[in-house]
Formats: C-alpha cells, sequence, structure tokens
C-alpha cells in the first residue's frame, strides 16, 4: 500500500508543479493578449495566438527546467518536436473555442473575450497535461531495476526485486 501512496503523491506533486507553471503561463498567455489586442488593431484570435504562442515558450521553459527536471533528458529535439507539435494542437483547441464564441456566437466585448480565451485555455491544459506527461516529458525507467516504470494501470508485481 505504501508504493501505491507514494505514486499517488508523486502525480499530486507532478500536477501541482504543473499546475504552478501553467498558472504563471495563464498570466503570460492573458497578459500578452490584453496587451496585444488594446496596443494594436489585430484581431481578438490572430492577437490570443500570438498570446499563446508567447505562453508556450514560457511554459516550455518552466516545465523542462522545473516540473519535469527529473525526467529522461535524453533527445531533447524529439523532445522539442513534440511538445511543439502537441502546444499547437492545444492552440487550435484554445483558439477554436475563441474563434467559435467570437464569430460564431458574435460575443465579442472584451470581457467575453478574455473569458473564452480563459475557458479555451482550460480545456487545452487538460488535453496538454496528458500529451505532456505521456509523450514529451517522458518517466525515467526505475534505477534500482533498469527497467520501463509500471504502468500506473497496471498492478502491481509482488515479487517485483524493490
Amino acid at each position: 500500500m505504501e508504493r501505491r501512496s507514494s505514486g499517488l503523491h508523486r502525480l499530486a506533486r507532478e500536477v501541482a508543479k504543473f499546475g504552478a507553471v501553467g498558472g504563471a503561463g495563464v498570466l503570460v498567455n492573458l497578459g500578452v493578449f490584453n496587451l496585444v489586442r488594446h496596443a494594436s488593431d489585430l484581431p481578438v484570435v490572430r492577437a490570443s495566438i500570438i498570446a499563446t504562442i508567447v505562453a508556450i515558450i514560457f511554459n516550455y521553459l518552466g516545465f523542462r527546467y522545473w516540473t519535469y527536471r527529473d525526467r529522461d533528458k535524453g533527445g531533447r529535439p524529439r523532445e522539442l518536436m513534440l511538445f511543439l507539435v502537441f502546444s499547437a494542437i492545444g492552440l487550435v483547441i484554445e483558439n477554436g473555442v475563441l474563434y467559435l464564441a467570437t464569430y460564431g456566437f458574435g460575443w465579442d466585448s472584451p470581457l467575453q473575450s478574455n473569458v473564452f480565451k480563459f475557458v479555451g485555455i482550460g480545456v487545452a491544459t487538460l488535453f496538454r497535461f496528458w500529451s505532456y506527461r505521456t509523450w514529451v516529458f517522458r518517466a525515467l525507467p526505475d534505477a534500482g531495476t533498469g527497467e520501463e516504470p509500471v504502468a500506473r494501470h497496471e498492478p502491481e508485481n509482488p515479487e517485483r526485486v524493490r
């Protein structure tokens, strides 16, 4: 039972760190969005895309060097490519929500734009958390056995050497 609670503790710490970096990234995203929107004549979704790209760069640095610093560091070009692919999908999800609200329903006041930008960030965050932890920042093999980590959904093997 101790091992299972230890796994839950690690997952809780990972979620907290992901949330801290992601929360700061949300502030960067919304800040840049509002700055670009009010300082330029760009349409809402274009301003949002610029803000999302700035937040993606900010988040990569936070995830790589803090949240997932203990994860496999081999294959950085592959990691970065996967991060960008999954981030681009998240960008489409996030800005798709804003696009639908703005151009589909005509909800384009500054307050409505910020609300739907935030909702889009939330939906995209669920996808990003799953994809980053599963594909981008992969866990290292268990130090004691050299084996791949046991998947969280598999039952624990009682014969496994600790």
